[in-house]
Formats: C-alpha cells, structure tokens, sequence
C-alpha cells in the first residue's frame, strides 16, 4: 500500500527525508552530505513514498520550479516510484501556476525524464563528481 505526502519539510519527515537521501546520494554514491542538505529544504516542498508506512522516496521542488534530490531507496527501485515522486512535484507546480519545471539529471537517469516529458538544455557539467545534464519542462501553454 503506497501513500504520497507532499508538503513542507517538518519534524516528523525530516529524519525520513535524510534516511533516503543519505542512502542514496551519501553511501552509494560518494557524495558530501554538506552538498546535498545545501539548506534549502526548509524552503522547498518535499514530496515522500510511503510503501506499507515505511518511507523509501523522496524529492523537493523549490520555488522557481527546480526539481531535485530525487531519490529511491535501492529495493524499491523499478516498481514506478520515481516517477510518481516527479509527478506528484509537477502537479504542485502545475496547481501553483509554474511556468515551467527544471531540473539536473544524472546522466545514466536522462532517459527516465525524457519519458516523462523533460527536454535537455544547456551543457553537460559535473556535479558532486558526478555528471548531470540540465533538463526542462514547460507546464504552461
């Protein structure tokens, strides 16, 4: 049973939020935590996958449409919930009148945004030793 909060980071999800994102990004990826708790969660909405009450994805959109932290703990990985993350921030950048969603992608990840309809701009540069790719999305007609 999946259950989706998207919302403002509190008390209670904080620990969830780092649980998912230091298991990704910090132990299987190599990168610094002080990169990626950068001290904008508090001012973005965060969105996070519940499977059987147990928190496994997770995802930010801050206020000018930008899209990151994207993540799914290793186990739960191939069954959707990446894209249910991307989509459920979408859908509250579309309600909140957002001209368009952006985001980095990694590159090895460019073929699941391009399937959710992410176009690629700008250069390929390097990030946390890891190489991304800007991708966009316009919401607005």
């Amino acid at each position: 049973m999946e259950q989706i909060f998207c919302g403002a980071i509190n008390q209670d999800n904080e620990k969830q939020i780092r649980h998912i994102r230091n298991s990704v990004f910090t132990y299987e990826q190599g990168v610094d935590p002080d990169i990626d708790f950068d001290g904008q969660d508090a001012i973005a909405i965060h969105t996070i996958i519940f499977v059987h009450n147990a928190a496994v994805a997770t995802g930010r959109i801050l206020k000018d449409g930008h899209i990151g932290r994207v993540a799914v703990l290793k186990p739960y990985r191939s069954f959707g919930l990446g894209t249910k993350v991307i989509t459920a921030l979408q859908e509250y950048a579309s309600k909140n009148n957002y001209p368009r969603i952006y985001l980095g992608s990694q590159l090895h990840a460019e073929p699941f945004y391009t399937k959710l309809g992410f176009k690629r701009f700008g250069q390929q540069y390097t990030e946390a030793n890891i190489e991304h790719i800007s991708m966009q999305k316009y919401l607005a007609d």
